[in-house]
């Protein structure tokens, strides 16, 4: 029952998410470790907010200390880019992180991260569900939490510093100190207070916090930063009187921002300001990457730098990877995960969160100015996005009608292309676009349409909600 999607393994809490998978999945990259030759070399692991996430840290860290693997926990919740680079700078073949990201409370899950701190891909996810469909459960092995502790197979850590001190020899905390800037954060109940607050502060801004204490329900609310999510952030920023408000999920690996004018910024639109920002003010060269349901705004700001821009399938390993291979300098998606280069090789929510607030201190620009310049340089475009839930019976005639059919709806715009790299996606020959794509996290169908004007953008994907029943 064990399947990872896009963003690792996710599961409803006391329905799959168990102790006994959770130990389960924790044998089979045990296994896989001793297999490869690097057990020797140890795991790291953390955990977040979420109901039950220190215990199955535990948990998993009793398989791997009974399989004589030492285990390094992170021993406070933190967030899931400090795990990647921990697993990064101290070269661990391996790192697992116990977090839903984003869904909804009443999940929990584990993301694996491989050398380098990457997301694990579908090669290496696929061979450890290989590993668990091979496995008994009464051929998993644990140990007594204190007995690993005692036996050395297990310690604790907390590294957060070294993961901040990164941060900050990394960004112009000059500009950011000379600059006075206000500052609202919203963890959403997650855990990026600490880590936030640490940095701003000691970069001498002014900073406010709601919605930061510990919360598993994370106060009845999706934790995901959306235009939905944060009316209070929006409410706090113009209050305040606030340069910028920043969110983030409840991993703190997708970010969220509210502008100077109490604005939601889509992040499309963060993509493309940093992309801007680092070409542009910091004199960076380089291509970006975006995946295929995301704006393609950032092409047209490569193509005004004289750079390209390369499109990959969902999931935040296609665009390390394809980061890693062209050397671009940013990568991200419309869902709020990026990652610059010289950083770690996956989101990381923290990191973009001061790298806008630099931007703010070093152009000397409100948000809104620097996102109104980007328009009158490379124009407008504009998106819609939709989330329709399906019964299985509905999902396997979506799939037969738009991926083994290959049909389409008839569409007033001429039709360039239609990809099917991930989901169905149309090109248009204005320049225009449409994906529908299942979501690798949640059981739902996505849609997004992106057109010059939004009232056609709306009418394309009226006929796909027709065409496809729905309603």
């Amino acid at each position: 029952m064990i399947k990872f999607g896009t963003g690792g393994w996710r599961a409803v809490i006391g329905d799959e998410f168990t102790r006994e998978n959770i130990q389960l999945l924790s044998q089979a990259l045990a296994n896989k470790m001793q297999n490869e030759g690097v057990a020797n070399k140890g795991i790291v692991i953390g955990y977040d907010r979420r109901f039950l996430s220190k215990e199955a840290m535990q948990w998993a860290a009793q398989v791997f200390a009974a399989a004589n693997i030492k285990a390094f926990l992170i021993n406070k919740s933190s967030p899931t880019p400090l795990v990647m680079y921990y697993v990064t700078k101290h070269e661990y073949p391996y790192g697992m992180m116990i977090t839903a990201s984003h869904n909804p409370a009443i999940y929990n899950g584990v993301k694996v991260f491989t050398e380098g701190g990457r997301d694990a891909d579908e090669l290496q996810t696929k061979d450890i569900e290989a590993y668990i469909l091979d496995l008994n459960p009464d051929q998993v092995k644990q140990v007594e939490y204190d007995e690993g502790i005692k036996s050395g197979y297990i310690e604790e850590i907390y590294p957060l510093n070294e993961y901040l001190d990164n941060i900050i020899e990394t960004v112009d905390m000059e500009a950011i100190k000379n600059a006075g800037l206000k500052v609202v954060l919203d963890p959403m109940y997650g855990v990026s207070e600490t880590s936030l607050k640490t940095i701003l502060l000691t970069a001498r801004c002014e900073v406010n916090t709601i919605h930061e204490r510990h919360d598993t329900l994370f106060g009845g609310k999706l934790p995901a930063p959306s235009a939905a999510t944060l009316h209070s952030l929006q409410n706090s920023v113009l209050d305040k009187k606030c340069d910028i408000g920043i969110a983030t999920d409840g991993d703190a690996d997708r970010i969220g921002v509210i502008d100077d004018k109490g604005n939601f910024l889509h992040p499309n639109d963060i993509l493309v300001l940093l992309y801007y920002y680092l070409v542009k003010f910091k004199g960076w060269r380089g291509s970006v990457v975006r995946n295929i349901a995301t704006t393609h705004m950032l092409d047209k700001v490569a193509e005004q730098f004289g750079e390209a821009c390369y499109e990959v399938p969902v999931g935040f390993k296609h665009i390390s990877a394809k980061m890693q291979k062209t050397g671009a300098i940013i990568g991200g998606e419309s869902s709020g995960g990026l990652t610059v280069r010289g950083h770690i090789n996956g989101k990381d929510g923290i990191y973009a969160a001061v790298l806008l607030i630099e931007m703010i201190a070093v152009t000397g620009k409100k948000l809104s100015q620097i996102m109104e310049d980007i328009h009158l340089e490379c124009g407008y475009i504009f998106m819609e996005e939709r989330d329709y839930k399906f019964s299985q019976d509905k999902k396997a005639e979506i799939f037969q009608t738009l991926m083994t059919d290959k049909k389409i709806p008839d569409l007033p715009n001429e039709v360039e292309k239609v990809s099917y790299l991930d989901g169905s996606k149309v090109y248009f020959k204005n320049g225009g676009w449409i994906i529908a794509r299942f979501s690798g996290t949640e059981p739902l169908l996505r849609i997004f349409c992106e057109m010059p004007d939004m009232e056609t953008a709306n009418k394309i994907c009226n006929l796909y909600e027709e065409f496809l029943d729905l309603k």
